[in-house]
């Protein structure tokens, strides 16, 4: 099956898987105690996050192979457990020949997968655990009811990160300690607005989706960061009338 042709902006030759990841190669590895966090996102033109309350109907080809593309490379992907919740996430992540891949490249086979959720509110008997390919971790807050507690943890790692919620800077302290410096982050909204308050966005890749969508869908984030963050654009990709946006911080 042929893949959705991606071309730099203002150019009319396609990239080629290679060339994509070398266009979303993620930064030098720096020695501060933070794994560098990427966020990945859709929007329509209108600002919209999700359709029907699914943010993949609002992708399409190109933004589900570059989305792909961005998984195979990262140590672990972080969600919120809405995200969970509404998008499923069960079973692989990463399709067999890119496990093959990663083997090769020395990375694990599989990136690591790790749920932000300080009120636990997650089903340790749903496909999510059931057929995780990796072990998940939870990171949840202190407050967190014990006996959801208790029942997460037969089924997953679960880490304190924060007292009353869970607290970007401390999950970003357990995610360093257990090795993960390229972490993706999938959504949602609160997850995006709590890491842009604490200023742990390192880059941010949007797809920009040629529909208007309306209604009263949120945005990327749902918080307001204390000031301003001003962004720098990497590169402009283009699928016909889809543009794939990656800024830095």
């Amino acid at each position: 099956m042929r893949t959705a042709a991606i071309c730099l902006a203002g150019s009319d030759s396609e990239l080629d898987d290679s060339q994509l990841l070398d266009a979303y190669a993620w930064p030098a590895a720096s020695p501060a105690a933070s794994p560098c966090f990427r966020f990945n996102f859709v929007a329509s033109v209108d600002g919209a996050v999700s359709w029907n309350g699914r943010s993949g109907d609002l992708g399409d080809d190109a933004d589900r192979r570059v989305f792909g593309l961005l998984r195979s490379t990262a140590d672990a992907i972080l969600v919120g457990a809405g995200t969970v919740r509404a998008e499923g996430y069960a079973g692989e992540l990463v399709p067999a020949e890119v496990r093959t891949q990663r083997t090769r490249l020395g990375l694990a086979a599989h990136p690591g997968i790790a749920v932000v959720s300080g009120s636990l509110d997650l089903d340790p008997g749903s496909d999510f655990f059931t057929e995780a390919p990796v072990r998940p971790l939870i990171l949840t807050a202190a407050s967190a009811p014990a006996a959801a507690r208790a029942a997460l943890e037969r089924v997953a790692d679960v880490v304190t990160a924060g007292n009353e919620t869970v607290e970007p800077r401390q999950a970003a302290g357990v995610l360093h300690r257990r090795g993960y410096s390229r972490v993706l982050c999938e959504g949602g909204p609160q997850l995006s607005g709590s890491f842009q308050a604490a200023g742990l966005v390192d880059e941010l890749c949007l797809t920009l989706s040629p529909v208007f969508a309306g209604g009263s869908a949120g945005r990327i984030s749902s918080a307001a960061p204390p000031e301003l963050t001003r962004l720098r654009l990497r590169h402009v990709l283009r699928s016909a009338d889809t543009l794939l946006l990656r800024y830095a911080r």
